[in-house]
């Protein structure tokens, strides 16, 4: 029978080094595995690596590419941040995000041209929250009232959401079908009015209220007393109980902002970029991509923003491979690798390894002291 050499300890509370350290260097293993795996297929990492940075921040087009593609990541990052904070296991962006476009472009259409669009762009922002939450809504309160498992019914939520879009699309003719296209359905578009006005490229408002969006999550988690209960509920729920915190209403409610936060991704993505309820251009899998932003950003919601500023970059990089014969599927592994790097690297901040015989001399030492 042999003895372990090494043991885990709790750590405690983690320096803000570490806490810093520990993301960057799951971002660099993932990096090296990515290289390995390129190196194996006959590609170049650095060469690889070297194309992927110019294509995401070697042009104003590419800077502006890059932040367009990280804006939906910010809110789909918070919306998963915001949730797993508290312990709910919002699986469900993917579907709250498709929802909010719904209901963003919908109403946009209602409008029509006639309105201004000071009026018709805060209610399309306004609707998207509106349509994310509500399917939000759908998991949640089965969850917080029958203790029913928000994790299935959030993935499953996902699947009908999507099948909802394209039924809008190629299975109806429904105000969201664009008439005059015949050859191919695609999204009607929706009017100038409800569109957000471009100032770089093609990079408009959205990205800008993604960013508030960010800093207001921060200082209503962090510095607010519906923020502090939220963390009581999710540190222990008993003890939420005991200091007479509602956790049903904080758990509803937490899921709700959860799913606000996704919707009004889908929502400034159809009124920004995309104009319209395409399912070529919304299946992106932007929901689950928020997952590993939050885990690798642990759950701060300020350092969601660079986190998916980086996510936008590989995004916006991965077509540009083909240009170079590698296939754009690399971006996938990519993300894939860093997540599992993250939740990796959640056991060292959490832990710490040390030599068997060390732990044991200090023991030693504290029970002669005693």
């Amino acid at each position: 029978m042999t003895t372990r050499r090494f043991i885990v300890e709790p750590r405690g509370l983690a320096s803000v080094r570490l806490s810093l350290l520990i993301p960057l260097i799951s971002v660099l293993a993932a990096l090296i595995v990515g290289g390995l795996f390129l190196a194996l297929t006959g590609e170049n990492p650095f060469s690889v690596y070297q194309h992927m940075v110019d294509a995401a921040f070697g042009s104003s087009r590419g800077v502006s590419e890059t932040l367009i593609s990280a804006t939906p990541l910010i809110l789909t990052g918070l919306a998963a941040a915001v949730a797993f904070k508290m312990l709910v296991w919002n699986i469900g962006a993917e579907g709250q995000f498709l929802l909010g476009a719904i209901f963003s472009s919908g109403i946009a259409i209602a409008m029509g041209d006639g309105a201004p669009a000071a009026l018709v762009i805060p209610v399309v922002i306004v609707a998207g929250g509106i349509g994310g939450a509500l399917w939000a809504g759908i998991a949640a309160i089965p969850r917080v009232y029958l203790g029913v498992n928000e994790i299935i019914t959030t993935l499953m939520l996902n699947f009908i959401a999507l099948n909802l879009m394209n039924y809008l699309i190629f299975g109806s003719s429904s105000p969201w079908r664009d008439p005059e296209v015949s050859t191919f359905p695609t999204g009607r578009p929706i009017p100038d009015s409800g569109r957000f006005p471009e100032f770089f490229n093609r990079l408009d408002l959205s990205f800008i209220i993604a960013v508030a969006l960010a800093l207001l999550a921060w200082y209503l988690v962090g510095k607010t007393r519906w923020g502090f209960e939220v963390r009581v509920v999710g540190d222990s729920a008993d003890t939420a109980r005991y200091a007479g915190i509602s956790v049903p209403k904080k758990i509803l409610g937490v899921f709700l902002l959860s799913g606000a936060f996704a919707g009004l991704a889908g929502g400034l993505y159809v009124a920004g970029p995309v104009g319209a309820l395409d399912p070529r251009s919304l299946d992106l899998g932007l929901g689950f991509t928020g997952i590993i932003v939050a885990a690798l950003a642990r759950l701060n919601p300020v350092a969601v923003i660079p986190v998916a500023i980086l996510m936008g970059a590989l995004n916006n990089a991965g077509p540009s491979l083909q240009s170079i014969g590698v296939p754009p599927e690399i971006v996938l592994m990519l993300q894939g690798a860093i997540l599992i790097f993250a939740v990796g690297g959640e056991f060292f901040i959490a832990n710490r390894i040390r030599p068997r015989e060390k732990v044991l001399e200090e023991l030693s030492e504290e029970v002669e002291a005693a």
